[in-house]
């Protein structure tokens, strides 16, 4: 195959992909605690062919993006008043636990509620009255309103008294020392990875009534839109020039 039709088709897709980095990142210009991700490329294979009097010249098959790296620069902060809406000033992040998966995460999106959960009886319980089953306990506590809690320093979920809402409360601020690797969950959480270490407490400092913007840059993100339409429409003309070769070439042939 027409190494110049293979390389162009490559880099076009790579820019599609890339593409979809940008219109992440914009997509969620307005999502509390959103790290916009920054696309990085690197180059294919190169092969060594035979040239002129045996010498050998390197010949590449393009690029391909490697990853999507997290930008974890703040985005700034925004007053909001509300008694659970909570923002990081400096390093680290909110731990959430989901009861259902057992699996915890982390995000910068301080944007909490107060949720109701039951916690059915032991097995061991006794009933309170004769004849009547053991009934679950209800407790209240701080979620992100999709069914995770919120930890506190010592790991433990955060209880809150509904006589009394406006009491403080202490969120546990948790921080890795390699944050490279840490995968997006969503648009504002992350999972980590064996490659990030050891959890420890963070040193960021818990402001209650703000929350902390995305840290989209819209008019970067524009800039790369235009870069990737224009590397897109340059791939593509590669394309078909080396397709309008390959054609001239098997026409001479007859």
């Amino acid at each position: 195959m027409n190494m110049s039709f293979y390389s162009a088709a490559v880099g076009a897709y790579q820019q599609q992909l890339r593409m979809n980095v940008q219109a992440n990142n914009i997509a969620n210009v307005n999502t509390s605690g959103f790290r916009a991700e920054r696309a990085a490329f690197g180059e294919l294979m190169n092969r060594n062919v035979a040239g002129i009097d045996g010498e050998r010249l390197p010949k590449g098959t393009g690029t391909r993006m490697i990853q999507a790296t997290v930008d974890f620069s703040s985005g700034g902060y925004k007053e909001t008043g509300r008694d659970f809406d909570y923002a990081i000033d400096g390093d680290g992040f909110f731990a959430l636990y989901d009861p259902a998966t057992e699996e915890i995460s982390f995000t910068r999106d301080g944007s909490f509620y107060m949720s109701q959960f039951f916690i059915p009886p032991a097995e061991d319980a006794v009933p309170e009255k004769d004849g009547e089953e053991p009934q679950p306990t209800e407790v209240w506590r701080l979620s992100d309103n999709q069914g995770r809690c919120v930890l506190n320093p010592q790991g433990n979920f955060i209880v809150i008294d509904p006589e009394n809402r406006g009491a403080p409360l202490e969120l546990g601020v948790f921080d890795y020392a390699i944050r490279e690797g840490l995968q997006h969950a969503d648009s504002s959480r992350f999972l980590a990875t064996e490659r990030n270490g050891q959890l420890y407490l963070g040193t960021g400092q818990v402001k209650q009534g703000l929350l902390e913007m995305s840290n989209t840059d819209m008019a970067q993100e524009f800039i790369k839109v235009i870069e990737s339409q224009r590397a897109y429409s340059y791939a593509l003309k590669m394309v078909l020039t080396s397709d309008e070769i390959e054609t001239t070439i098997n026409g001479l042939r007859g």
